[in-house]
């Protein structure tokens, strides 16, 4: 039988608490592995000038979200995993504007920072578990959980779901 302990409980606390990377003075760290993904613009924390580069690891410290959805590029239903637009702009103190999304094909979407709310879009670095390649719509896509909402299940949405994703671009309208 499970015994209830207060060390018990404060690991099961500490476990739901995303490790943000965020430094001791607020600002962020620096990658150690390959870049997957640079924001500019107007942000409040960046780590290399004016902007804000992420690799997998650091982009995972953000915390993890998971969803199973269906999308208009696939085969069935599929469970998403990764961070979500909401933590990542709030990291960033992004509040309001536009996120001009680019793929590595420069194709670019623009996506409203009202977009990015709890339990909105993440950009999934996994699909079924396994890590998206380049061939594969990685190493980031902007995922909705589009059978959650029937709001995300528009030509406008859809349009705003950039697969490739490798940069973004913050404007304050």
């Amino acid at each position: 039988m499970f015994a209830w302990r207060p060390a018990t409980a404060a690991a099961l606390v500490l476990s739901w608490i995303p490790t943000a990377p965020i430094l001791a003075n607020g600002s962020l760290p620096q990658p150690r592995g390959e870049i997957i993904l640079t924001v500019t613009g107007d942000i409040a924390r960046t780590n290399r000038g004016d902007s804000a580069v992420f690799d997998l690891a650091m982009l995972r410290d953000l915390g993890e979200v998971r969803f199973r959805t269906s999308t208009p590029w696939t085969d069935g239903v599929h469970e998403y995993a990764g961070v979500s637009l909401h933590d990542l702009a709030s990291i960033l103190g992004v509040s309001q504007g536009t996120l001009t999304a680019t793929a590595l094909n420069d194709y670019a979407a623009e996506i409203p920072v009202s977009d990015a709310v709890e339990g909105g879009p993440i950009l999934a670095y996994m699909q079924d578990g396994d890590e998206m390649s380049v061939r594969e719509k990685g190493p980031l896509w902007l995922v909705y959980p589009y059978d959650q909402n029937e709001a995300y299940q528009t030509d406008v949405v859809f349009s705003r779901s950039i697969w490739q994703l490798h940069q973004i671009h913050v404007s304050v309208d």
